[in-house]
């Protein structure tokens, strides 16, 4: 008989109820494939979006399915083909939309995908690094060519991708204004903004006291609110934004370009994230740690709009 896991499943899209703990058999490695023991992984808003059925066109998966986009873990199996990734190594990845995920004891992994765990945090920990710091740095670096000197609006920086960019934007000599609430103020200045918008009290344009050369919006914002932001961006600048139902706004006569960015897969820039925490110049913060049973009440909090901080998931159950 082989040997069984528990995972995380849905059979049919829905609210957060139809996620079940399913006894499940345990995969086995295919060619450039590895199979990992999951230490944790996270929760990111998507995970609620695939549940319930809204990404089915961008994102067709088989069901049942197992969310978890983000992986940190130990090697455990190595396919055929598998160089450069050894039983017992960890890991960290950012799975692909579609394939089962990492709400399970064990999952598979493209090899080529994985990049090494930071050895300074917690394994399970590191969960909470690949989807939002790949969101972040690609966000920066490779839509907005953020350079030193360059002023950047971060709208929504409270949150785990907005709070890597405002870490990432200051390390790159970047004057970083963040978006925060009093209650979430010492979070971005302790993270590095050299200014702070209290988004709770008026329109964030009207704070902003000089034209910025980048807006990175990872806010849930109105299409008019995302208008009277484009007029604080100046003449040539760019707006990259994550919030991809709402398609960021471009202003063609002042050269201002809209960029909606979808998240890849990169072991390279994974990696570099990585170092970067084990030289202490990048935080992971988490605001909770579950245990796997606790997936469901995770998700029914997210719609509730109660959800505080990054959520590991931990692989056990109680």
């Amino acid at each position: 008989m082989n040997a069984t896991m528990k995972a995380i499943r849905f059979h049919e899209y829905g609210d957060p109820e139809v996620l079940r703990l399913d006894d499940v058999e345990v995969p086995a490695p295919g060619e450039g494939e590895v199979r990992v023991r999951v230490a944790g992984t996270s929760f990111n808003g998507v995970d609620a979006n695939i549940r319930a059925g809204r990404m089915q066109g961008p994102m067709p998966m088989d069901l049942p399915h197992t969310p978890g986009l983000d992986l940190a873990g130990t090697v455990d199996s190595v396919g055929s083909g598998v160089t450069g990734v050894e039983v017992g190594d960890q890991v960290i990845g950012f799975l692909p939309f579609g394939a089962d995920g990492a709400a399970a004891e064990y999952v598979l992994a493209d090899a080529t995908s994985l990049a090494p765990a930071p050895t300074t945090i917690p394994l399970s920990d590191a969960a909470a690094l690949p989807l939002v710091g790949l969101t972040a740095w690609q966000a920066l670096f490779e839509h907005a060519d953020l350079r030193a000197k360059q002023r950047i609006l971060v709208n929504g920086a409270s949150g785990a991708v907005g709070g890597y960019a405002v870490q990432l934007a200051k390390a790159a000599g970047a004057h970083v204004i963040a978006t925060a609430s009093p209650r979430t103020r010492g979070q971005v200045e302790k993270q590095g903004a050299d200014e702070v918008v209290d988004h709770s009290v008026g329109e964030v344009a009207d704070a902003i006291t000089e034209p910025v050369d980048v807006l990175l919006n990872v806010a849930p914002i109105s299409p008019e609110q995302f208008d009277t932001l484009l007029g604080v961006v100046r003449d040539g600048g760019v707006i990259v934004n994550t919030t991809v139902w709402m398609p960021a706004p471009s202003d063609e006569v002042r050269g201002v370009r809209g960029i909606d960015l979808f998240v890849r897969s990169d072991a390279t820039e994974l990696t570099e994230l990585a170092a970067r925490v084990d030289r202490g110049e990048l935080t992971v913060d988490i605001g909770e740690r579950v245990l796997l049973s606790d997936l469901t009440s995770v998700h029914r909090r997210a719609a509730d709009g109660v959800l505080a901080g990054k959520v590991v998931v931990l692989p056990t159950v109680e």
